[in-house]
């Protein structure tokens, strides 16, 4: 069989596209990694250590032998204190979730108008600004050394934290679906209730769990200024150099974080296949 003939069109080439100079590749994405990159380098250079000539790891090695083998003759007293930090961690994260439940909503850009969302916010950033330890010097202050004061304060630092998460969970709700139900005569109630909360559920649960799992840490330091729970306890053992109690109580705290956060987990998993 005969060559086919050959064809006398010439392939035509695609025009190189010209490339990009590397400034006008940055993207915000880009930019921001590399301006965090810079300052940690700058930040590299600046931070300074001691002067002295320290054996950094034969001093740590000192201190963690005191800490071993630990004083479980304190075990009652930890578990009673250990029983109160739980209590004040509860009770601040639940009245948290209540608040920031609202307060999300106005701070949520898709629901609430602009002038709401950028009050709400500058309210929330306000609140995420003071530590918890200085919330409850404040509680303190206010209300008395007491496991009030300290239930207080971890409300009002979490709100900052969950105000912010919750917002920012509404604002991942595809609205059209509460829309479309406000146009059938579903009331506002309703149109939360059916059309945006089943969507948001499960961030929310997500970070409300994560949340509680943070207050039994904090709510273990905060009594270090009198707001109730085990920071007395860890407080009295530090000024008295008995690490091996202070190990005992961290070893409490362990534990009910470990088990708190194997039971979230379990927690999460129900809820991602329910939705």
């Amino acid at each position: 069989m005969a060559p086919p003939p050959e064809s006398n069109k010439e392939v035509k080439r695609v025009p190189e596209v010209p490339e990009r100079p590397w400034f006008e590749r940055l993207n915000l994405l880009s930019t921001t990694l590399l301006i965090f990159l810079l300052l940690v380098i700058f930040s590299g250079f600046r931070i300074e250590g001691s002067d002295r000539d320290l054996n950094i790891w034969k001093n740590l090695g000192n201190f963690l032998r005191d800490f071993f083998p630990p004083d479980l003759s304190v075990v009652p007293q930890t578990l009673a204190a250990l029983v109160e930090t739980v209590e004040i961690a509860l009770l601040a994260t639940f009245f948290a979730i209540l608040f920031s439940l609202i307060i999300g909503l106005c701070a949520a850009q898709t629901v609430a108008p602009n002038w709401l969302v950028v009050t709400t916010r500058m309210l929330l950033n306000l609140i995420r600004t003071i530590p918890s330890l200085i919330w409850a010097v404040i509680a303190v202050a206010a209300m008395g050394a007491n496991a009030v004061a300290g239930v207080a304060a971890l409300t009002l630092y979490s709100i900052g934290y969950l105000g912010k998460f919750f917002s920012e969970a509404f604002e991942s709700v595809d609205l059209n679906v509460a829309r479309s139900l406000r146009g059938i005569g579903a009331d506002a109630v309703q149109g939360f209730q059916f059309g945006i909360w089943p969507h948001a559920k499960p961030i929310i649960w997500s970070h409300s769990i994560w949340m509680l799992e943070y207050n039994i840490r904090s709510a273990s330091i905060i009594g270090y200024v009198g707001a109730g729970g085990l920071g007395l306890q860890l407080h009295a053992y530090q000024e008295f150099h008995h690490w091996d109690r202070f190990a005992t109580v961290l070893i409490c705290i362990l534990i009910v974080v470990t088990l708190l956060d194997l039971l979230s987990e379990r927690i999460r998993r129900r809820i991602s296949r329910r939705n």
